[in-house]
């Protein structure tokens, strides 16, 4: 048996999953007004402990949502996570946070495109496709203006993530109507989902994709005010 334990803190929320092979056994999704760094180790206590009655120890692997997302929420989730790591000597993983969103939906199909709102009237994105729950094709992944991102994805598809709804109007009138949308209650990044997409990779682990490392996408304020900009789509 193998137990998997991830965590995302790309957003406002904060989700958590502990998995036997490749079955649940708790999931968990927070969100207030604390900040990640005050609510989440009691947050993973109570799972493991109270809810699923697993000791660190018995943890076989850590997988965090690596970015895009919040800065600073980012290097919360990714610094618990390689310290739980650190602390029992397992392996750690880090995963897209678009694919934490995207993995939600690998039975659809038409494509998938995952449009996470970034503000400053950009999103971050990417276009998914897949068959019978295995993913065929990943577009890269970039931080854009909306309509960049809407019309590389083409209209006969499934918008997800916070920006879909952030942008619904506009991305309703570039499809002329034949865009779908998720329903808001599965725009967040899943941590089931980052254990789903950890568990479908050949390397696992071992996978240079999941090196353990924020994906930022986009400038922090201070690099933006004092180097220029990033690269959009």
């Amino acid at each position: 048996m193998t137990r998997l334990f991830a965590l995302s803190t790309a957003e406002h929320g904060a989700s958590m999953a502990l998995f036997e092979d490749d079955l649940p056994v708790c999931t968990a999704f927070w969100a207030s007004r604390q900040t990640h760094s005050k609510r989440l180790m009691a947050m993973v206590e109570q799972m493991l402990d109270h809810q699923a009655g697993v000791a660190l120890t018995d943890i076989d692997g850590f997988i965090a949502a690596r970015g895009p997302g919040s800065f600073t929420g980012l290097r919360i989730g990714i610094s618990v996570i390689q310290g739980l790591a650190y602390a029992v000597g397992r392996p750690a993983a880090g995963v897209s946070s678009l694919d934490g969103i995207a993995y939600r939906f690998i039975l659809s199909q038409v494509p998938v495109c995952v449009m996470m709102d970034a503000k400053r009237n950009e999103v971050y994105s990417a276009v998914y496709r897949f068959d019978r729950g295995e993913l065929i094709d990943k577009g890269e992944e970039c931080v854009c203006d909306p309509e960049t991102a809407i019309r590389a994805a083409g209209s006969e598809t499934l918008f997800v993530g916070s920006g879909s709804k952030a942008y619904k109007d506009l991305i309703s009138e570039i499809t002329r109507g034949q865009a779908l949308f998720s329903p808001a209650s599965m725009d967040g990044v899943s941590a089931s989902a980052l254990i789903r997409k950890t568990i479908a990779s050949p390397d696992g682990f071992r996978s240079a994709e999941h090196r353990l490392a924020p994906v930022y996408l986009r400038k922090s304020d201070a690099e933006r005010h004092f180097g220029g900009n990033a690269d959009g789509c």
